[in-house]
C-alpha cells in the first residue's frame, strides 16, 4: 500500500487548461454549426468524431489519464472500441432502414 508521501502530484499549468477550454469551445461551435449543414449519415458521423476528440481531451487532460497507470489506458481504449463497435451497429441498422 503506498503512503500518501510516495504519491506523485502532476501539476498541469493553467495555460494548458486554457489551450483545452478554447479547443473543446471550438469543437463545440464546430458541431453545432454542423448541425446546421445538411451532409445526411456523414452528419451524424463527423459529429461522433468530433466528440470522440472532445472527450479525449478530457480523458487524457482533466481526468490525468495522461499521467496514470497504462493499465488504466489500455482499460479505457478497450471500453471505447466496445462503445465504437456498438454506435457502428447502431448506425449500420440506421442506414438500412
Amino acid at each position: 500500500m503506498k503512503s500518501i508521501e510516495n504519491e506523485k502530484n502532476h501539476i498541469i499549468p493553467y495555460k494548458t487548461f486554457l489551450y483545452v477550454l478554447a479547443v473543446l469551445i471550438a469543437l463545440t461551435l464546430t458541431s453545432v454549426t454542423l448541425t446546421q449543414i445538411s451532409l445526411g449519415a456523414l452528419t451524424v458521423t463527423i459529429a461522433l468524431i468530433i466528440a470522440a476528440i472532445k472527450s479525449s481531451f478530457v480523458l487524457r487532460i482533466f481526468m490525468h489519464l495522461k499521467f496514470e497507470n497504462k493499465m488504466f489506458s489500455r482499460a479505457v481504449i478497450g471500453v471505447i472500441m466496445l462503445l465504437c463497435a456498438v454506435i457502428t451497429v447502431t448506425l449500420l441498422d440506421y442506414l438500412n432502414r
